[in-house]
C-alpha cells in the first residue's frame, strides 16, 4: 500500500508571520545565525492504489482541492512504495 508524504509552505513571495515569530524567538535564545523561518505543513497518508486515475492524479487533486491553498501556498509530495 503506498504511502504519500505531502509538505504545503506558504508562496515565497508571502510574508510568513508565524515563522517570523518562531525566527525572534530563536534570536531571542541566541541563535543569530537563523536567518529565516518558513512554517508549513507535513501530512502522511496511506492510499490504496486501486482505482482508474492514476496516484499522481489522485494526490495532486486532493492538494489542489483540500490540502492546500493554491492560491498562498505550494505542495510537494513523495510516493513511497
Amino acid at each position: 500500500m503506498p504511502q504519500v508524504k505531502v509538505i504545503v509552505t506558504l508562496k515565497p513571495s508571502l510574508l510568513d508571520a508565524q515563522g517570523r515569530v518562531v525566527q525572534d524567538a530563536l534570536h531571542s535564545m541566541g541563535y543569530h545565525g537563523v536567518e529565516q523561518v518558513r512554517i508549513g505543513k507535513y501530512m502522511e497518508m496511506q492510499l490504496n492504489s486501486e482505482g482508474t486515475a492514476s496516484l499522481d492524479d489522485q494526490v495532486r487533486e486532493m492538494c489542489d482541492r483540500l490540502l492546500s491553498n493554491p492560491v498562498i501556498e505550494n505542495y510537494t509530495y513523495e510516493v513511497v512504495l
